[in-house]
């Protein structure tokens, strides 16, 4: 289903819970290698459609590669209709109501999850679409020692405003080493938001932006989609496990 490709470990997924900074009880993916000592976790945040089986692979397929993996439901206070609906705009409608302390807090639980489970010290932070704005945000937040952002909006769309939930550029300065990946005609992340993160992070050469020139939004993670193109998934998955230690 991904193009990352499987590593050398044997992996389970599972379904679990945790307990949002709000009290709120969030459905996470959890992923293990199996008969190994994780090397570290990763905290997966998905794309507005959330947590579905095409993470659950995602996950799984971490896993293979020695890592713990987590991925919290991001719309997980919105209403079952929202949640549910087959239409993305009740999801795209419900944008302004998220709050960033709730939703970096339940990235932060997740990675606790893993801690606490799997014994994992360190935890890397990565993100697909508005969760690659959400990664881009959580670098920011202390918690990660590396992330990768998928397409991630730099500038948070106007129709998405809302009092709680804040831009991904105004905190990029401060991000732990961040790999930033983007279509080259993305209308989600245009050419001057890119130039807006990459002077952002002018004096931090440990952050990377890789531009695909001919590349949608969602072009890695969904092989589903018009937008995919195998070739540059894969190689931006190479990238991703090579950003991690891998």
């Amino acid at each position: 289903m991904s193009e990352l490709v499987e590593g050398p470990h044997a992996a389970s997924v599972e379904r679990t819970t945790i307990t949002g900074v709000d009290g709120a009880t969030v459905e996470v993916i959890h992923a293990l290698p199996d008969r190994a000592t994780p090397v570290a976790g990763v905290v997966v945040h998905p794309d507005l459609l959330g947590i579905r089986p095409l993470f659950d692979d995602v996950c799984r397929r971490l896993a293979t590669h020695g890592f713990a993996v987590a991925s919290p439901e991001p719309f997980a206070r919105a209403s079952r209709t929202v949640r549910e609906a087959d239409d993305p705009s009740a999801r795209m409608a419900f944008i302004p109501e998220l709050d960033d302390t709730v939703q970096l807090g339940d990235l932060a639980r997740a990675a606790d999850l893993l801690g606490d489970l799997d014994g994992t010290a360190t935890a890397y932070v990565i993100g697909f679409c508005m969760g690659g704005m959400q990664t881009l945000k959580a670098a920011a937040a202390g918690r990660f020692a590396r992330a990768v952002a998928f397409y991630g909006m730099v500038r948070l769309p106007e129709a998405w405003n809302g009092p709680h939930f804040g831009d991904a550029l105004s905190h990029a300065a401060d991000v732990c080493p961040t790999l930033a990946i983007f279509g080259g005609v993305d209308p989600w992340t245009p050419a001057a938001d890119i130039e807006a993160l990459r002077t952002a992070w002018h004096e931090r050469p440990e952050c990377e932006i890789v531009v695909y020139p001919e590349a949608d939004h969602g072009f890695v993670h969904a092989p589903e989609r018009p937008a995919h193109r195998a070739d540059d998934a894969a190689d931006a998955w190479r990238r991703t496990l090579a950003w991690l230690g891998i």
